[in-house]
């Protein structure tokens, strides 16, 4: 399915490319199914990831953001976080010169504290080395929780006003959006989550207002192209209203 193609963005009256956001969800169960350590289901993990990044440009994407680890994942044993901590290493590591000769802008959106000190430098060399890409946005939502960033959020406000920098009045949503991790993205028009669960898990809370949410039932390591095409054809099928109503709807209501 070539972009111009695509039901999904043919219609956009903005005219942008689709952001689309994905709970990378159900690596432990594919390896239980298959008998297999965790930190295997979580490396195949990685693979889908280079999947779904190739394909997404295809398919009229201009934003990826996926959700890699999260504030409350620090619960899980120590040996599984560890894995987890590993992989943006070992993604960085074998995929950073290809996504930079495609022109990927990679950004990993959530806390720094508790990171060790070699992965915030390799973070920050992914960042700084492709922050002048613009054929693609990847984000990557690593110790990232929406409440927390909201939270976050809030008090470098209440930071400014304390300070005089600003009042109380000045704040209103576009400028509470811009104190985000995501601040600069589009909003998502999508957020898919395989693996058959059907909730947000603390994803971009404030940025879901009006996406689109479609579950899918497919483990994350299976994910593939064709799941991110027949997400999109959903989406294509879906009416956003954005909370008004359009003509047919007043003339039937009479």
């Amino acid at each position: 399915m070539a972009a111009a193609d695509n039901p999904a963005i043919s219609d956009r009256p903005e005219g942008r490319p689709l952001h689309v956001a994905v709970v990378m969800d159900g690596n432990g169960r594919w390896a239980k199914q298959r008998s297999l350590p965790r930190p295997l289901g979580h490396r195949a993990g990685v693979e889908a990831l280079r999947r779904t990044v190739s394909a997404a440009p295809k398919l009229g994407i201009g934003w990826l953001t996926v959700f890699g680890f999260s504030t409350e994942n620090w619960s899980r044993p120590a040996a599984e976080v560890a894995e987890l901590m590993a992989l943006p290493k070992r993604y960085f590591e074998t995929d950073l010169d290809r996504l930079n000769r495609e022109g990927v802008r990679v950004r990993v959106i959530g806390r720094r504290e508790g990171l060790s000190r070699e992965l915030v430098r390799l973070i920050e060399d992914a960042q700084a080395r492709t922050a002048d890409n613009t054929a693609f946005h990847l984000d990557i939502a690593f110790n990232y929780g929406g409440q927390a960033d909201i939270a976050e959020a809030a008090r470098r406000f209440a930071a400014d006003v304390a300070a005089g920098r600003r009042k109380p009045e000045d704040l209103d949503e576009g400028m509470f959006a811009g104190l985000l991790a995501t601040a600069g993205s589009p909003p998502p028009d999508i957020i898919v989550r395989p693996s058959g669960e059907q909730r947000l898990s603390n994803f971009l809370l404030w940025e879901a207002a009006y996406a689109e949410l479609v579950f899918q039932d497919v483990l994350w390591p299976d994910y593939g192209e064709e799941h991110l095409r027949a997400a999109l054809t959903e989406f294509a099928a879906r009416d956003r209203r954005y909370g008004a109503i359009v003509a047919d709807d007043v003339l039937a209501a009479g």
